[in-house]
């Protein structure tokens, strides 16, 4: 599968966005000196879109489902007010330490809450609502993430689902993969849920933006 976004258009992109603070380009960079999988952390262009929902929805309250090693818990949490609380879930011990570490070093820890375990049951033990609901977790359990949360989510919430195409396995129809049935199956969902209305973003690998329909 050839990119989806032409190498000089994304680099053109990377020049023309504010660049991260000092804190986040720490864990970016020791991230990727330190682990094969660094490409799981959210990119620039992710972390400013959700720095700028939080801006401009004066969001004092996140979720996110996917902690990974808290890149994107640590910007989210430098874009609230200082009352704010950003709740991350992790189910891996040892991402979660490396990101318990970073959240530490970070300055922002008192508005950060990370819990280790199955975010599916942790959900259940959550209470909302939240202004904005970040999913970058397992994909296969992408629909079962939307039903848990949409519940939780504030009236004039957003909730924010990253890598919806799967470098393009989402829109090949040869790729039966659990990550690309998985993001299928939510488009499908949000897209027949008539609480919402969504737009699914050429960002990234693909990030879509649910809000409730009728919110004023």
């Amino acid at each position: 599968m050839t990119e989806l976004i032409a190498s000089e258009a994304a680099a053109y992109a990377a020049q023309n966005t504010t660049p991260f603070d000092a804190v986040v380009d720490t864990i970016a960079t020791s991230t990727r000196q330190s682990l094969p999988n660094a490409g799981m952390m959210s990119g620039l262009a992710e972390a400013h879109l959700l720095e700028a929902l939080l801006v401009v929805g004066g969001a004092r309250r996140v979720l996110e489902i996917g902690t990974f090693v808290g890149l994107g818990a640590v910007s989210m949490a430098a874009a609230l007010p200082p009352d704010g609380r950003v709740t991350t879930l992790e189910v891996n011990p040892d991402t979660a330490a490396i990101a318990r570490h970073n959240i530490d070093e970070s300055g922002y820890a008192d508005r950060i809450e990370l819990i280790v375990g199955d975010a599916l049951e942790t959900l259940d033990r959550l209470e909302g609502p939240f202004d904005l609901i970040y999913i970058d977790a397992w994909k296969n359990d992408y629909p079962a993430y939307y039903g848990r949360v949409l519940p939780k989510l504030a009236e004039r919430g957003v909730i924010v689902c990253d890598n919806m195409l799967q470098h393009g396995r989402a829109f090949d129809p040869q790729a039966d993969d659990d990550s690309a049935r998985g993001v299928r199956t939510l488009a499908q969902q949000v897209n027949d849920d008539p609480r919402v209305h969504n737009v699914l973003l050429t960002i990234g690998d693909g990030v879509m933006v649910i809000w409730r329909h009728g919110s004023r």
